[in-house]
């Protein structure tokens, strides 16, 4: 199956380095690019792409903006928030948008592919070092404690999602198939009532659930 991806960034060079990194993997089609938040907005209702790269910030309707507007009215369109920046707060609002995903430009190339898959597929919403960052950021506040609605073996699992891991990762961590950490990770959200792991991760970190 094909991905339709809709570039948006306003910087040209920025979106022909997207389209280029995209171009390595036949799973996914560039259908079209904008510059600004308003152009994705209607860009978005006119290719109803499956998935828009989304910078945060350009001119006239940032991307955060655009985000909430398309998630609004095209809840099924994936949406992945490009950032230089590492600040907390901008991944939370991503969330709070409604974004699936959030990546930092400055990630080494390589590894752009393996996260946007990742990505569409439901997993590791966020790379290792912004959830490093992001776990630095509420360090010393208050000691992790456990969510007594978790197992111990849910609690494990918690902890490699936030870190930023895959199923297959978490799965060679805790020596268990891929299929039952899909199956833990539903449990998680169904008792957590979250709809997917991106909000699971906020939830934990604003609530200490994970820890060093």
């Amino acid at each position: 199956m094909t991905i339709r991806v809709l570039i948006v960034d306003d910087h040209f060079l920025s979106r022909r380095g997207i389209a280029s990194i995209l171009s390595a993997n036949p799973l996914f089609e560039v259908i079209g690019e904008a510059t600004t938040g308003t152009e994705a907005l209607k860009k978005a209702t006119q290719l109803v792409p499956d998935l828009i790269l989304m910078d945060i910030r350009m001119p006239d309707g940032d991307g955060l903006e655009a985000t909430g507007r398309i998630k609004s009215t095209m809840p099924h369109i994936k949406i992945i928030i490009l950032s230089v920046s590492d600040d907390v707060q901008d991944f939370f609002e991503a969330i709070k948008r409604g974004a699936q995903g959030y990546l930092l430009k400055n990630m080494e190339p390589e590894y752009w592919l393996d996260y946007i898959i990742s990505i569409v597929q439901g997993e590791a919403p966020i790379s290792r070092v912004l959830a490093a960052k992001i776990l630095q950021e509420f360090a010393g506040q208050k000691q992790a404690v456990p969510d007594s609605r978790l197992s111990e073996r849910e609690q494990e699992v918690l902890q490699l999602i936030s870190q930023g891991l895959s199923n297959k990762e978490i799965g060679e961590n805790l020596y268990l198939s891929e299929s039952t950490v899909k199956n833990h990770l539903r449990s998680i959200l169904d008792k957590l009532h979250l709809q997917n792991r991106m909000q699971l991760i906020a939830f934990a970190y604003k609530n200490r659930l994970v820890g060093h």
